[in-house]
């Protein structure tokens, strides 16, 4: 049996102000997954998880997913989607017992029995369950046990519930952040907040033939080679352009017993992403002397400041070559410095916000929106009038921290 493994589309997700599914990134790579699979005719495709990059999607968001979904039913092929983080589990599942007619089954909220999919080929039945994201008090709640506080049990616990046959090939489809031994990969950018958070060894899927994962952006196996993530459909962070090539994973399952054959298929971008990272005169020659077009680029400077002429430079060369500068940054600092530019005794004579507004304004070349700074200076007041006391100290209120957290995410490229 062929099945094509993909997660992370994140459709609608926008970097750096510019939306990935307006400036037609994501359309791009749907219409270039279609072509594949018509190429391949694959029995399934398993999406894992994290297919809108908010709860709340857009109309635009939705209509490219049913143009995805709508494309491999044409093809006869079988739609295996299960929700992920940023999902909406009671949105995405939305007329899920009708679109089961059409082969797209759908796994939205976590429920006692995981939704099962029997397929078959030569060697017999294969049988995939779609395990949308755990929680542990989801779990717990549907379980009828108040003792599951952690991912690792929940997940284990969960999968214990099932009647698995171990007679047949089992697929398991999840959206989790798997380790091998408490071991994390190296992660970053718009995945950041993964790391740490709900970790589930990669044992918990000891009874399953191959393992479809989805919630990392990087493509890898997870303590082995059939318990796998495979990584977000193009780059979301300038972080990830330092993964490999990107694409959907092909997985092709023998008879039971043996090894599935895995192989990844690249699709190129539509916009590939660039860090350029030096010092300014040897940027600035190689740019010039190069073509490169279509691209997102990421300047930073090693040698100097960011000042409005560099940026000025980099910004025309960008358009010219139809590119889009997304940041620009400089990482110069004269000994002594501290990471604004500002001498220590000087850095500790000022709030908190202005220190922020000269480290923003030295990597960025620009000045913090109006909005940000006063959002910032309500942060300074709060820790200014906070009791020296830790135990006389109350909360941040629940609006301005998330305005606060959101500060900060749209700082990284990334949305909550």
């Amino acid at each position: 049996m062929r099945f094509l493994h993909i997660s992370d589309l994140h459709l609608g997700k926008v970097i750096h102000g510019v939306s990935m599914l307006e400036n037609g990134d994501q359309p791009h790579w749907v219409d270039r997954f279609l072509a594949l699979a018509e190429e391949l005719r694959p029995q399934a495709v398993v999406i894992a998880g994290d297919v809108y990059d908010r709860s709340s999607p857009s109309g635009a968001a939705v209509e490219l997913l049913s143009r995805l979904v709508q494309g491999l039913a044409d093809l006869g092929v079988s739609v295996l989607l299960t929700a992920g983080n940023h999902d909406s589990g009671q949105r995405l599942a939305f007329a899920r017992d009708i679109l089961a007619r059409q082969k797209v089954h759908i796994a939205g909220s976590v429920e006692r029995e995981l939704v099962s999919v029997p397929l078959s080929d030569d060697f017999g039945p294969v049988v995939f369950r779609l395990m949308p994201y755990v929680f542990p008090a989801a779990v717990a709640q549907v379980l009828e046990d108040d003792a599951i506080r952690d991912y690792d049990t929940a997940v284990r616990r969960l999968l214990a519930a099932q009647e698995l046959d171990p007679a047949v090939r089992n697929v398991i489809v999840a959206h989790q952040n798997v380790t091998a031994f408490g071991a994390e990969a190296p992660r970053g950018g718009s995945e950041s907040a993964v790391g740490g958070v709900g970790q589930v060894d990669f044992t918990a899927f000891d009874a399953f033939d191959y393992a479809a994962l989805g919630h990392v952006h990087a493509a890898y196996p997870v303590g082995r080679e059939a318990v796998r993530y495979a990584g977000s459909p193009m780059c979301y962070h300038f972080n990830e352009t330092r993964q490999a090539a990107k694409g959907p994973v092909l997985v092709e399952l023998g008879p039971k017993g043996t090894p599935p054959r895995i192989t990844t298929l690249e699709i190129p971008p539509l916009h590939p992403m660039r860090e350029l990272r030096g010092p300014f005169e040897e940027l600035r020659d190689r740019e010039l002397a190069g073509d490169r077009r279509g691209e997102y680029l990421r300047l930073v400077i090693t040698d100097r400041p960011m000042t409005p002429e560099i940026s000025d430079l980099f910004q025309g060369l960008a358009e010219q070559r139809g590119s889009v500068l997304m940041e620009r940054v400089s990482e110069y600092r004269r000994f002594g410095e501290d990471v604004s530019g500002t001498d220590p005794e000087t850095a500790r004579a000022k709030p908190v916000e202005e220190l922020f507004a000269d480290f923003f304004t030295d990597r960025s070349g620009s000045e913090p929106e109006e909005a940000d700074v006063a959002l910032l200076h309500e942060a300074g007041e709060l820790l200014r009038s906070r009791p020296a006391d830790p135990r006389q100290r109350t909360g941040v209120d629940a609006e301005t921290a998330e305005a606060l957290l959101r500060f900060l995410l749209r700082r990284e490229g990334a949305e909550i």
